[in-house]
C-alpha cells in the first residue's frame, strides 16, 4: 500500500474568540503538516447553530495570519474537498446517515427530553444503550409502520448509533500508545437531529476527515473519550483501510493550582488566554490578547511549541523552520502542561533581543507617536540598540528612555537629596562650558576632554557624573552617561544643565 500523504485539520467552532490552547493544537498540526510535507485544512465546525457568534470566524482567521500558521485549503483558502463550513454539508451527511440506517448500524429514535428525563430519575447513571435501548420510543421497538407515520406526521427525531455490548475497541494514539476502551461503557450517541437537519459534532467530523483524506487527526485531549466512538464509526462505514493516526495532546494546565487553564486565570494574573483582544458581540466584554499585549508574535509560536513538547535538548529559543525541523509527536508529554506565562514574558525579552534595532524601533515610533513626540528615525534606531536590552516589551521603551526624547520637567527628590551637593550648580556650570567648547561631540571625544578637565580640577568623579546624570535625565538612571549626551547632541546638553541649575540652584 502507497504511504498515504500528510493531511491535517484545525477545525474550530465559531462561538468566540480563540483560546490558547486551541492555538497550540493549531501548531502542532501545521509543524507536523510541514516536517511532512504535507497540507494543512481550515475547517469550520458550525452544525450547532445556536452557538454561532458572529465575527468568531473572522477572529480566527486573523489570529493565525498574525501568528504565521498558514493553510493550504479550506474555508477561505479553496480547495477540492469543499465546502469546508460543515453548514454548508448538509446533504452530503444526510447521505451516510441513510447507510447507517439502511445498514442497521443506527436507529431513530423519538424519546422527548421530557422522557428521557423521567428515565434518568428512574435509573441511576441512566445511559441510552445496549441495555435500555429497548424500553424506549425507536425503530428497535417500534415497527416500521408506527416509524414511518410518525415521520409522516412530522414528529422530531434523532438518529442514534447503535453500539454493540462488550467489544474492546483499540485506538492508536501516537502519543498514548494503545488505548482500549470496552464498548459497554459508551452511550449510543446522537449522530443526527431532524429538527435542524443536521448532524452532531461526532458523524460530522468522521465523514468530514473520511472524504477530506485526513491521514492524521492531532487534538487536544478532551477528545480523547470520543476517540474509541469515532473508531467504531470509520469501522460501521468499512472505513478501516483511511481511518486517519490519532494523537491527543496534554492540556494546558493552571499556572497554579490544579485543572486546565481559564480566562479567569489570565484575568486574575494578568496575561492573555487569547491570541488578539476579543470583543464579545452579546456581553460587551474585552479580553485581551497577546498581540495588543505586545508580544511578538514568533515569541508566543516559540512559547506554545515548548507547552507539552521538548526538541530532546536544551535548545529554548527557536524560529519556525527550527520547530518544523525538530518537532516530532513522540516528544509530547502524555501528562499536562502547567501555562508558565511568566516564560512567554522570557520569550518575548528574547526575541526582542533578537530583532535588528529598525525593526524594534519601526514598532517603537507609533509609542512615541502615542506620547507626542516625532523623532528623526535614525535616533529611535541608536536609541533602541542601548536599551532594548532592558525590556521584555517594545511598549516599557518609553519608561526607560523617554528622557533621550523629552528634557525633564521636574529633577526626583530622593536622587536630588543623594546626588545635588552644595558644589553642584557650580561645577555643573563649568562642565556645561567645558561641553560648549567640544568641537568633536562623539563619545570619545567628549570623555577624554571631561575626565583630563575632573583630573585637573581635582573633582571627585562620581560627584560630578552623577549631578550630570541628574541634569540630563532627572533621576538616577539610564546608560552610560556619554552616550546620553551624545544621542541628545551638543545643544541639548548644555540647555539642560543649564536649566537644572536654575531649578536646582
Amino acid at each position: 500500500m502507497a504511504e498515504r500523504k500528510v493531511r491535517v485539520r484545525f477545525a474550530p467552532s465559531p462561538t468566540g474568540a480563540l483560546h490558547i490552547g486551541g492555538v497550540r493544537t493549531a501548531l502542532y498540526n501545521y509543524l507536523f503538516a510541514r516536517q511532512h510535507g504535507g497540507d494543512m485544512i481550515f475547517r469550520i465546525e458550525d452544525t450547532d447553530s445556536n452557538r454561532f457568534v458572529p465575527g468568531a470566524e473572522e477572529y480566527i482567521l486573523e489570529s493565525f495570519k498574525w501568528l504565521g500558521i498558514h493553510f493550504d485549503e479550506g474555508v477561505s483558502f479553496g480547495g477540492e474537498h469543499g465546502p469546508y463550513r460543515q453548514s454548508e454539508r448538509r446533504e452530503i451527511y444526510k447521505k451516510y446517515v441513510k447507510i447507517l440506517l439502511d445498514n442497521g448500524k443506527a436507529y431513530i429514535a423519538f424519546d422527548t427530553p421530557e422522557e428521557l428525563d423521567a428515565k434518568r430519575a428512574e435509573i441511576a447513571n441512566f445511559q441510552y444503550d445496549a441495555s435500555t435501548r429497548g424500553m424506549m420510543r425507536n425503530s428497535l421497538t417500534l415497527s416500521k409502520d408506527e416509524v414511518d407515520a410518525l415521520i409522516a406526521e412530522g414528529k422530531q427525531y434523532v438518529v442514534r448509533f447503535k453500539i454493540e455490548p462488550n467489544e474492546d475497541v483499540h485506538v492508536n494514539d501516537l502519543i498514548r500508545g494503545e488505548v482500549i476502551i470496552n464498548s459497554s461503557i459508551l452511550d449510543d450517541k446522537v449522530l443526527y437531529k431532524s429538527a435542524d437537519e443536521l448532524p452532531t459534532y461526532h458523524l460530522a467530523n468522521i465523514v468530514d476527515d473520511h472524504l477530506m483524506e485526513v491521514s492524521h487527526v492531532i487534538r487536544g485531549e478532551e477528545w480523547l473519550p470520543s476517540a474509541p466512538l469515532h473508531v467504531l464509526l470509520y469501522l460501521a462505514f468499512g472505513w478501516e483501510d483511511t481511518m486517519p493516526a490519532f494523537a491527543h495532546l496534554p492540556l494546558l494546565l493552571k499556572p497554579e493550582g490544579n485543572g486546565k487553564l481559564s480566562k479567569r486565570d489570565g484575568d486574575r494574573l494578568g496575561f492573555p488566554v487569547f491570541p488578539l483582544e476579543w470583543h464579545d458581540p452579546k456581553t460587551g466584554e474585552a479580553s485581551s490578547g497577546y498581540r495588543e499585549a505586545g508580544y511578538l508574535p514568533e515569541a508566543v509560536i516559540n512559547f506554545l511549541a515548548l507547552l507539552g513538547w521538548n526538541p530532546g535538548n536544551d535548545q529554548e529559543v527557536m524560529s519556525m523552520d527550527e520547530l518544523i525541523r525538530l518537532f516530532d509527536l513522540h516528544r509530547c508529554s502524555k501528562s499536562g502542561a502547567k501555562f508558565d506565562y511568566k516564560k512567554g514574558i522570557w520569550f518575548n525579552h528574547q526575541y526582542i533581543q533578537q530583532k535588528s534595532n529598525e525593526e524594534i524601533a519601526g514598532l517603537f515610533i507609533p509609542i512615541l507617536k502615542e506620547h507626542g513626540v516625532e523623532a528623526p528615525f535614525e535616533k529611535v534606531v541608536t536609541v533602541v540598540g542601548m536599551m532594548k536590552d532592558r525590556v521584555s516589551f517594545v511598549r516599557e521603551l518609553w519608561d526607560v528612555c523617554s528622557f533621550f526624547f523629552v528634557a525633564p520637567a521636574e529633577y526626583d527628590e530622593k536622587t536630588v537629596k543623594k546626588r545635588w551637593k552644595e558644589d553642584s550648580a557650580k561645577c555643573m556650570t563649568e562642565l556645561a562650558e567645558v561641553l560648549a567648547g567640544i568641537d568633536d561631540f562623539s563619545i570619545e571625544g567628549q570623555e577624554k576632554i571631561v575626565m583630563d578637565w575632573i583630573a585637573e580640577k581635582e573633582y571627585h568623579t562620581g560627584n560630578i557624573m552623577n549631578a550630570f546624570r541628574l541634569t540630563l535625565v532627572g533621576e538616577g538612571k539610564g546608560p552610560h552617561m556619554f552616550d546620553i549626551s551624545w544621542v541628545l547632541g551638543k545643544e541639548e546638553t548644555v540647555a539642560r544643565m543649564k536649566r537644572a541649575v536654575e531649578v536646582l540652584k
